[in-house]
């Protein structure tokens, strides 16, 4: 009910702003309220198998207009790639609560990862292909 009362929200104001609502539109917005989709590949990846005519410019026009709008925030989202000779060095940034900070390297970052998930019984022989990182958008314990 949450969705269907947000996808009218959000088909409002885009005939507001003089957007024509169109049938590729409305699945657009669909797989966005329904899933965790964390990059424009992973929307496309699914509205293809909805309507195999969507193609991926369409969801990246689509995905900046609902960032204009307000409807979404790219910003929570993150998708960090993985790979041992990555050379980014400032892939990934830890605070602690005493204000320590930590830059790691892509690299360090991944192995940090997977020695984590080694140490908590997730990975037997895999390897990782992505990791996808949102903040916690829940307000801090004082």
């Amino acid at each position: 009910m949450k969705s269907q009362s947000q996808k009218e929200k959000i088909l409002e104001t885009l005939r507001e702003k003089g957007f024509r609502i169109t049938k590729q539109r409305k699945t657009l917005i669909d797989i966005i309220l329904e899933n965790e989709c964390s990059s424009c590949k992973e929307i496309f990846y699914k509205a293809s198998k909805v309507d195999s005519k969507i193609g991926t410019a369409t969801v990246y026009r689509m995905v900046n207009v609902l960032e204009e709008i307000g409807a979404i925030n790219r910003k929570n989202m993150y998708r960090i790639s993985y790979s041992d000779d990555c050379p980014l060095e400032d892939a990934c940034t830890v605070i602690l609560d005493d204000q320590t900070t930590y830059h790691l390297s892509a690299k360090k970052w991944n192995q940090v990862v997977e020695e984590g998930l080694k140490a908590c019984g997730y990975l037997n022989g895999q390897k990782i292909c992505s990791i996808s990182v949102r903040p916690c958008e829940c307000k801090e314990k004082e």
